[in-house]
């Protein structure tokens, strides 16, 4: 795809058909190393999102451009908090599409205040959230665990 109409990014449901091509862009490793987390082996993604898929809580949608998945966006509770959360496949980035996708997502999940992660070191993330209205309430050092390296993030709100 060499250049995407913006207005045609259109999120719809996640579907198991969608797992294979989330589960290849979660193997990325520039990917990775931009949002500081581990990739999950196939076992652990597809155990993962299977939970996500059956909590109705959370709100998961795929990323799209006409019918090709390009990524997925998601809206979740994490304590008393509502996060969302989003990743592309390396193709698609920088073009406007994750900005695109959450501004969807933002028409749909009216809960506020909306809260998000970040690593500092991600600049078009924090970009991305930013230009949705997300601001930054405090930056702290993040420790490792079985999913997440130890970073510099930011957390955001909208509120």
């Amino acid at each position: 795809m060499e250049s995407a109409d913006i207005r045609s990014v259109h999120l719809r449901d996640v579907t198991l058909d969608d797992l294979p091509t989330m589960y290849e862009f979660n193997l990325d490793p520039a990917a990775n190393r931009l949002a500081m987390t581990i990739e999950r082996d196939a076992a652990n993604f597809a155990t993962h999102w299977r939970k996500v898929l059956a909590d109705p809580s959370i709100v998961v949608k795929a990323i799209c451009i006409g019918e090709e998945l390009v990524g997925q966006i998601t809206c979740f509770p994490l304590g008393d908090k509502h996060f969302v959360g989003y990743w592309l496949g390396q193709a698609f980035w920088g073009r406007g599409i994750a900005t695109r996708a959450l501004k969807l997502l933002l028409h749909q999940v009216t809960h506020r205040p909306l809260y998000a992660h970040a690593a500092t070191s991600n600049e078009a993330s924090l970009r991305v959230l930013q230009k949705c209205g997300f601001v930054v309430q405090k930056v702290e050092l993040t420790p490792a665990d079985a999913r997440n390296l130890e970073c510099e993030e930011a957390l955001l709100i909208l509120a």
